[in-house]
C-alpha cells in the first residue's frame, strides 16, 4: 500500500485493515468526482494566484498538469484506487509529479474537508440538472400519451374499487403534473447545495492567508459562499439530505406510475399494452411477458427512502466540526441521484411505447360509476345532497358500458374527464427550462 499523503510518521504505518475499513467504497465514488475536483482545484489555484501565493509561472504549470491529468483520466491511464484513498490524493500527487514545487503549493489554504464538498456540490449541481431534464422529459412523454388517447374513458379507482369515470388522458396528466411539482423540489435542492465551502478548510478557516473566497465561488458558478467556516461541516449531511429528499419525491411519483402500469397490463385489466422490447420473458413459461423494468422502477423508491433516512439520521448526535461519519453522506447522496436518473430513463422509455386499449377501458366503465353524477344532478334541481346520495345508492343500475359522450359532457372544469389541459402542464414544465438539462 502506498503511503497516504497525511502520514508523516512512517515508523508506525497504518494497518491494512484500517485502511480498507476507513476507505470502504469511497474511492469508487471519487472516480465520478475526480473531474469536478479538478475543476475546483483549478479555481482554487487561480485564487492562490490572485493573492500571489502562486506566481504566474506556477499557476501556468499547475493548469497544464491538471489538463494532463484529465486527459490521462479520460484515457483510462489514471484512476482512483483503494490505495489512493480518494481523488484528492490522486490530484495532488499527479500535479506535484508534473509541476514540481508548484504542485506542492496547490493544497495551500484548503483541507480535504472543503475540497470534497466543493467537488461533490459541483457534481450534484450537474446531476440535479440532468435529473430535472429527465423528469421534464418523462412528463412531456405523458403529455404526449394523453394527446394520443383523447376521450378514452376508463374507470377511476379508490381502494382499488371502481369509483368514478376517468380518462386515459386524465390518468397520464395527473402523473405529468405531479412530476412538474417534483421539479420544484429538485430546483430547491439544487439551489441549496450551490454554495461554496472553499476557504473553510478543515472547518475553522485559514489563518494568515486571505483567500478570495467570493471570487473563486463566482468562478465556479456557486451562487454564494458559506460565510462562517463552522457552518460548512454543520451543513454536511443536511445539504445532501435536501438532494436525497427531492430524489425520493421523484421516486415516489415513479413508483406509483410504474405500479399503475404493471396493474393495467395484467390480463385481468388489459387496459394497456407495454412495448415488448422493454419487457422480459420467463425461463420456463414461453407465453410470459414480464414487466420487469416497471417492477424494478417501482422497487427503487424504498431504496431512495433508505438513503434519505441515512442522511436524516447519520449525522445526528455528532458534535460540531468534522467527523469521519460524515464521509458516508457523500455516497448516500450520489447513490440517490444515480438511482433516480436510472429510474427516470427506464420509465420514459417504457411510457413512450405504452398504448391504451380503449375497448377494454370503456367496457370496464359500468353505470355504477355514474352514481355521484346522478346524485349531483338532483342537487342541481334543489335536492339536498345527502338525500340525493341516499337515493342514488338505492337505485338499481343496468349492466353494461356507458356512453362516453354522455359522461364527458357532464364535466366543465379544467382538469376533469374530457377537460384535460396538457398545455398547462407543459407550461409548468417550461418554467424550469432555465436550469434543467435538455433531453
Amino acid at each position: 500500500m502506498s503511503t497516504p499523503i497525511w502520514d508523516h510518521d512512517t515508523t508506525t504505518p497504518t494497518e491494512d485493515w484500517v485502511h480498507r475499513f476507513t476507505v470502504g467504497d469511497d474511492y469508487e465514488w471519487d472516480r465520478l468526482l475526480l473531474p469536478y475536483d479538478v475543476r475546483a482545484s483549478r479555481a482554487h489555484a487561480w485564487g492562490l494566484r490572485q493573492i500571489d501565493v502562486l506566481s504566474e509561472t506556477e499557476w501556468t504549470r499547475i493548469g497544464g498538469a491538471l489538463d494532463a491529468l484529465l486527459d490521462a483520466f479520460d484515457d483510462g491511464e489514471v484512476t482512483v484506487t483503494p490505495e489512493d484513498e480518494d481523488c484528492h490524493t490522486v490530484i495532488e500527487r499527479f500535479v506535484t509529479e508534473h509541476a514540481g514545487t508548484a504542485g506542492e503549493k496547490l493544497h495551500t489554504g484548503r483541507s480535504r474537508n472543503d475540497q470534497v464538498l466543493a467537488a461533490l456540490r459541483l457534481y450534484l449541481r450537474d446531476a440535479l440538472a440532468t435529473i430535472g431534464g429527465q423528469a421534464a422529459a418523462l412528463a412531456d412523454v405523458l403529455c404526449e400519451l394523453a394527446d394520443r388517447h383523447p376521450d378514452v374513458l376508463m374507470p377511476g379507482y379508490t381502494h382499488l374499487q371502481r369509483a368514478m369515470p376517468s380518462t386515459a388522458a386524465l390518468w397520464a396528466l395527473g402523473y405529468a403534473e405531479t412530476l412538474a411539482g417534483d421539479l420544484d423540489a429538485l430546483r430547491h435542492a439544487r439551489r441549496r447545495i450551490n454554495v461554496s465551502p472553499l476557504g473553510s478548510a478543515a472547518g475553522y478557516g485559514v489563518p494568515v492567508i486571505d483567500l478570495p473566497r467570493t471570487a473563486v465561488a463566482d468562478r465556479l458558478g456557486f451562487r454564494t459562499v458559506q460565510t462562517h467556516a463552522t457552518a460548512v461541516q454543520l451543513s454536511r449531511g443536511k445539504h445532501e439530505l435536501a438532494v436525497s429528499h427531492a430524489c425520493t419525491q421523484v421516486g415516489a411519483t415513479c413508483n406509483r406510475l410504474a405500479s399503475d402500469l404493471v396493474l393495467f397490463a395484467t390480463a385481468e385489466f388489459d387496459f394497456v399494452d407495454l412495448p415488448p422490447e422493454h419487457c422480459t420473458g420467463s425461463s420456463i413459461m414461453p407465453q410470459k411477458q414480464n414487466p420487469d423494468v416497471l417492477e424494478l422502477a417501482r422497487a427503487y423508491h424504498p431504496r431512495l427512502a433508505a438513503e434519505m433516512q441515512h442522511l436524516a439520521t447519520g449525522p445526528s448526535n455528532l458534535p460540531g466540526g468534522y467527523h469521519r461519519d460524515l464521509q458516508l453522506t457523500k455516497a448516500a447522496a450520489m447513490r440517490s441521484v444515480e438511482m433516480t436518473s436510472d429510474v427516470l430513463t427506464a420509465l420514459t422509455e417504457v411510457a413512450r411505447g405504452v398504448t391504451f386499449n380503449p375497448n377494454q377501458t370503456r367496457a370496464a366503465c359500468t353505470p355504477a360509476l355514474l352514481a355521484t353524477q346522478r346524485a349531483l344532478a338532483q342537487v342541481a334541481e334543489g335536492v339536498p345532497f345527502r338525500s340525493a346520495y341516499q337515493q342514488a345508492a338505492a337505485e338499481d343500475t343496468a349492466p353494461g358500458p356507458i356512453d362516453p359522450d354522455a359522461v364527458l359532457d357532464a364535466y366543465e372544469t379544467d382538469g376533469t374527464p374530457g377537460q384535460e389541459r396538457p398545455d398547462l402542464v407543459r407550461s409548468q414544465i417550461d418554467t424550469h427550462s432555465d436550469w434543467t438539462a435538455a433531453f
